[in-house]
C-alpha cells in the first residue's frame, strides 16, 4: 500500500477495548512499538479488529508533536514515543524531523523552522514524538 502519510506502522493487533461509540485499538509493530489508536467501533468492527489480526496504522507528520525534556506521565496523548533525532531537513519554512525509537522504528513530524532551532533539535538528540489516538488511521490489507 502506498499512501501520503509518512508515518505507516505495520504489526498486530494486541488489544481492542469495545466501547458504545469508539474503541481503542492498540497495534504492536514489529519492532515491539504500541501504537494506540482511537476510532469508531462501527469501524473496528467492519475491518474485524481482534487482538491478533495483522493490521497497519498510519499518521500523517504533521499531527505529530516534538518535545524535549518531556515526562510523558504528564501528557494527555496516548502516543508519546521517546527516541532520538535521526535527521533534521531544512525548508524555507518547516523541518522534516525523524526520530528514532528503540527497536528501530522511525517516526517523521513536520515542525517549522523555528521550533527546530528552539528546540535544539539535531542528530544524536533526545526526543520525543507525540501524537493523539484520535490521529491514528487503521486499516488491514
Amino acid at each position: 500500500m502506498r499512501t501520503s502519510a509518512r508515518n505507516h506502522f505495520v504489526g498486530q493487533i494486541s488489544a481492542v477495548k469495545a466501547g458504545a461509540v469508539n474503541d481503542e485499538v492498540t497495534l504492536r509493530t514489529q519492532d515491539g512499538l504500541d501504537v494506540v489508536a482511537v476510532i469508531t467501533h462501527g469501524s473496528a468492527a467492519s475491518l474485524g479488529l481482534a487482538a491478533g489480526s495483522a493490521a497497519f496504522a498510519l499518521v500523517k507528520a504533521s499531527s505529530v508533536v516534538v518535545m524535549v525534556d518531556v515526562d510523558s506521565s504528564k501528557i494527555s496523548a496516548r502516543n508519546c514515543v521517546a527516541g532520538t533525532v535521526a535527521s533534521v531537513t531544512k525548508g524555507a519554512v518547516n523541518a522534516e524531523v525523524a526520530i528514532a525509537a528503540p527497536g528501530g522504528t522511525q517516526i517523521v513530524a513536520i515542525v517549522t523552522n523555528d521550533s527546530a532551532d528552539r528546540l535544539g533539535l539535531a542528530a544524536g538528540k533526545a526526543a520525543t514524538a507525540i501524537f493523539k489516538a484520535s490521529s491514528v488511521i487503521v486499516g488491514i490489507e
